[in-house]
């Protein structure tokens, strides 16, 4: 008899089409790591989010929220994270597709401590309705907004997210006070942690490096617990067994500067989510290109669809976390499975108030290691997806004056008082200007580009061959298409160029009399322009060169271009010949 299934086994995500899997990928998107490493992954992601729960409770802080009110909103929170990470991670139509796991947004909790301050514990639901409507208008029209996030934009957001850690991060884990002062607890802590957590991602093996988070935050609570750095233990013992959210009621009437103030914090919110979602995707595959447009909608879907849940209880609003992307890259591992196990946990440490309170106590200097893990990685990930892209003058220019502004006000804070009120905390934010400063930059320098461009060539073949590499690179970097892309492109150029020049033997030789290209983000068109007939295009085979060494010179000629004709093909995808207006042209095309 047939044993029948269980549940695991019948489990099956929508698939995640990648042309190519990454070598290094301990466990891919659609893999599903064994029973023991999917637990200890799961608990390790849900761990690191749930530690992020302060966010939510900085602001019932400031709001002076009663312990009922913020247990209720640390709940509804969780359960908002629970929901975007499970759609997330199931994918389809309601999510991403990658692994995802949300945390409070750390862009809101002013924000939403003025609000809630003002308005009470039921203002929160009109706040997450807000921020819902938002993101789904945003995720509808994502996929038309591809000229306004090309890789050298997201790089930029993503290398900016990776600066913006770094202050708090060195402010938690040297214990930093007003004056500067290192405190060496904190120090040992967060050195301690980090060390491990390098150890195991650098010289670990496949198996331990997918514990590389958890050892070195283990490392670091235990080095606190001895130098009695441990707090809340009374705390943790008053705080209930289990915990159910109360519905509040509901407070519409919110002044409407502050609600424009939430819309625009959500709207530059999803830069993140943009940024998540094309680092993970990359992750995934090793032949990756240009960003997702669509999975990037969907991934924001997720977003309003979990802040949906929780702001019909009255929960703070939610983003991915770069903490968790930075544990999928010290892991080597982004499979979905994790995901849906993280999401089951905060579901279930939604309702244990004493298991939400005791993550809440991880010692800042532990979590400051973290931090300063997440920042390293980000800001190489952004360098990367910039350097992938061939630049001109204009990209540069984009490239670094965004950088420059989003610097500017990083390091010289006072400025933005100086800002009207209702920006000054958006103009406070170097990773927010920076964004800003890049998407616009990128506009104003598009305007007068054009995707297509003409040259002509002079006769002499040294010459020729020069502007036609000049060509190719020149007009790749100005329409900053993929580096390799471009340099495919010239080489293959120079190759048809010369197999233009020697077809039909004793015949006059073909003059290469222009050169044109076209570029739409997603094909890139090399034509060549030359006298005579239409390049003939044969099946194209390496000659046999042992049978050439007693051959005349007509017949080496004519090995030459075979060689150039073999060369040509294997460097375009696809290579086509004709007459336009009375010139025959050779066209290569790639894909881009």
């Amino acid at each position: 008899m047939s044993q029948r299934p269980d549940f695991a086994s019948r489990l099956r995500l929508s698939p995640f089409s990648v042309q190519r899997r990454p070598a290094d990928l301990t466990f891919a998107a659609d893999e599903r790591p064994p029973p023991a490493s999917l637990l200890a992954l799961g608990l390790q992601h849900a761990a690191t989010a749930l530690a992020l729960i302060a966010y939510v409770l900085a602001a019932a802080r400031m709001a002076e929220l009663s312990q009922a009110d913020t247990r209720s909103f640390v709940t509804a929170t969780i359960l908002a994270m629970a929901v975007a990470t499970l759609l997330q991670a199931w994918g389809g139509r309601l999510g991403s597709g990658v692994l995802l796991v949300h945390i409070p947004n750390p862009l809101m909790p002013v924000f939403v401590a003025a609000i809630a301050a003002r308005y009470g514990a039921g203002s929160m639901v009109a706040v997450g309705l807000v921020t819902v409507l938002v993101a789904i208008v945003v995720s509808r029209i994502m996929p038309l907004l591809r000229p306004l996030f090309p890789p050298t934009v997201v790089g930029v957001v993503i290398c900016m997210g990776g600066l913006s850690l770094v202050a708090e991060a060195m402010k938690h884990s040297f214990g930093l006070d007003a004056q500067f002062a290192i405190d060496p607890v904190s120090l040992l802590i967060s050195g301690s942690a980090f060390a491990v957590i390098v150890a195991f991602s650098v010289w670990g093996s496949r198996r331990l490096k997918l514990f590389g988070l958890l050892a070195g935050i283990l490392v670091g609570v235990a080095i606190a617990l001895t130098a009695g750095r441990l707090e809340g233990g009374a705390a943790l013992a008053a705080a209930p067994f289990l915990g159910l959210p109360s519905v509040p009621t509901p407070v519409f009437g919110i002044d409407p500067g502050l609600l424009a103030a939430i819309v625009l914090v959500v709207v530059l919110s999803q830069l993140d989510t943009l940024g998540s979602v094309i680092i993970m995707h990359k992750m995934e595959e090793a032949d990756w290109r240009r960003a997702d447009m669509k999975m990037v909608g969907r991934g924001i879907q997720a977003n309003a669809l979990g802040d949906l849940c929780g702001a019909v209880l009255g929960g703070f609003p939610t983003v991915s976390s770069s903490a968790n992307i930075a544990l999928c890259h010290a892991t080597r591992s982004t499979s979905r499975y994790i995901g849906l196990v993280a999401a089951l946990a905060l579901a279930l440490v939604a309702f244990l108030p004493q298991a939400t309170l005791a993550l809440t106590l991880i010692p800042t200097p532990v979590l400051g290691a973290v931090e300063l893990y997440a920042a390293a990685f980000l800001m190489v990930s952004g360098m990367e997806l910039i350097a992938s892209r061939a630049l001109d003058s204009r990209g540069i220019f984009m490239v670094g004056l965004s950088f420059a502004l989003g610097l500017t006000v990083m390091l010289m804070p006072g400025i933005a008082a100086h800002a009207p009120p209702a920006l000054r905390f958006l103009a406070g934010s170097g990773f927010i200007v920076a964004g800003v400063a890049a998407i616009l930059l990128n506009l104003l320098f598009r305007l007068g580009t054009a995707q297509s461009a003409n040259q002509a060539l002079d006769n002499e073949q040294g010459a020729a061959a020069r502007r036609i590499t000049d060509f190719v690179e020149s007009q790749g970097a100005i329409w900053a298409a993929r580096r390799e892309v471009v340099q495919r492109a010239a080489l293959a150029a120079l190759e048809a160029a010369e197999a233009i020049r020697t077809a039909g033997a004793g015949a006059e030789p073909r003059r290469i009399l222009a050169i044109g290209g076209s570029f739409d983000e997603f094909n890139l068109d090399i034509e060549l322009r030359h006298s005579g007939a239409p390049l003939l295009l044969q099946s194209a085979q390496a000659p046999d060169w042992s049978h050439l060494l007693e051959a005349d010179d007509a017949a080496i000629d004519s090995a030459l271009s075979q060689v150039s004709n073999v060369l040509m093909r294997r460097l375009a995808d696809r290579v086509s010949s004709g007459s336009r207006d009375g010139r025959a042209f050779l066209l290569l095309h790639f894909d881009h």
